[in-house]
């Protein structure tokens, strides 16, 4: 049973009023919750890495509760998420495909009923790296409105055998969304897409 020990967890909040445009009531918020562990597998390749997905299952319960507190604890107002890893340069990209699972069903248990696929990125880093995690609806990968990114990172990470995970959320849609498609209220299908 490999061990993740964490070094650092931090947490990324915004609040998006405008983006050039009209000045919003009701601003956008973002919210990333990151993570620097120690990467067992780096600097050496190994085989079967499946198993250490269960490992990662109490972080990624971790940082999800972490990002909704920081959202306002109200799960009915997160509409939007996304996750990313960064492996530090001792370690391959596959450890960070370690996170799928644990990342994304964390936040599906907490959010309750969500559907569409979790938006993912990962890379290989050097030290500071930053990451654009990719971002959709929770519930129809098709709402265009919703597709966006949050660039995030840690000054002091990943070291070269480390690994930055993160989760992000969001609450409403892009500012100024105007760019058509399904919207959010017409979601029909409840298969994930549309």
């Amino acid at each position: 049973m490999p061990e993740f020990p964490i070094r650092k967890i931090a947490v990324l909040s915004e609040e998006i009023f405008h983006d050039g445009g009209p000045v919003t009531d009701v601003p956008r918020r973002r919210a990333a919750a990151m993570a620097v562990v120690k990467n067992p597998f780096a600097g050496r390749y190994v085989e079967e890495l499946q198993s250490a997905m269960d490992d990662l299952k109490p972080l990624g319960l971790l940082l999800a509760d972490r990002l909704i507190a920081a959202l306002g604890g109200d799960v009915k107002q997160i509409d939007g998420y996304g996750k990313g890893a960064i492996v530090g340069s001792a370690g391959e990209l596959e450890h960070g495909a370690l996170w799928h699972v644990p990342g994304g069903y964390a936040m599906r248990e907490r959010l309750g009923d969500a559907k569409a696929i979790v938006p993912s990125a990962k890379k290989v880093g050097a030290f500071g790296s930053k990451l654009d995690v990719p971002l959709g609806h929770i519930n129809a990968a098709y709402v265009r409105s919703h597709f966006d990114a949050m660039e995030v990172g840690i000054s002091d990470g990943p070291r070269p055998d480390e690994i930055l995970f993160c989760l992000a959320m969001t609450c409403g849609p892009r500012i100024h969304n105007r760019m058509g498609g399904l919207a959010a209220d017409d979601i029909k299908a409840w298969d994930g897409l549309r």
